[in-house]
């Protein structure tokens, strides 16, 4: 019996494509280099007004040339930039906002605790994600258990007496 020479070479590239190894969507760059989206300019260096009242060098600390793209956005939509930057605290708007969430203890682990659980749950469904014929979305695939059905969670709303204003209306 003769084999078409069409079938052997998709069975070649099927076995070929079989050894590559994504991983769940693994956006991390390929090469070594610079990363250009993290390149910001930075602002025009500008004289001080007095060279005898200069601030206390803060290293690690920013500068006054760095640019603070999330603040000049909030600045130029209206808002106060100042809300955002690190060190300052929580706001005063913002304390009854945490004292709220925080009424059952904060744990200061939580997001190495999470990186970990989540590096472990990549690692055991990593193992069974080599194995597929076609291209599928594997981080769907990982996380279909954890994912949110919208409908259905807006139905349980609906059933428990809330109002889902925003939702499409109940058919």
């Amino acid at each position: 019996m003769r084999i078409p020479f069409g079938v052997i070479v998709l069975m070649g590239a099927l076995a070929v494509s079989a050894c590559g190894q994504k991983g769940l969507r693994d956006l991390r760059p390929a090469g070594t280099g610079p990363d250009e989206f993290m390149v910001l300019p930075a602002k025009p260096l500008a004289e001080p007004t007095s060279y005898q009242t200069l601030p206390q060098p803060t290293p690690g600390a920013a500068n006054l040339t760095d640019r603070n793209p999330k603040g000049e956005a909030v600045a130029v939509l209206g808002g106060n930039p100042a809300a955002l930057l690190p060190g300052e605290g929580i706001p005063a708007s913002d304390g009854a906002l945490v004292t709220a969430v925080s009424r059952y203890g904060v744990d200061p682990d939580v997001r190495a605790d999470l990186a970990a659980r989540d590096a472990k749950k990549r690692k055991r469904e990593n193992r069974t994600a080599r194995f597929k014929l076609f291209p599928v979305d594997r981080y769907q695939e990982a996380y279909k258990r954890e994912a949110i059905a919208p409908d259905q969670v807006s139905e349980r709303f609906r059933r428990a007496g809330f109002e889902t204003p925003s939702a499409p209306p109940a058919e």
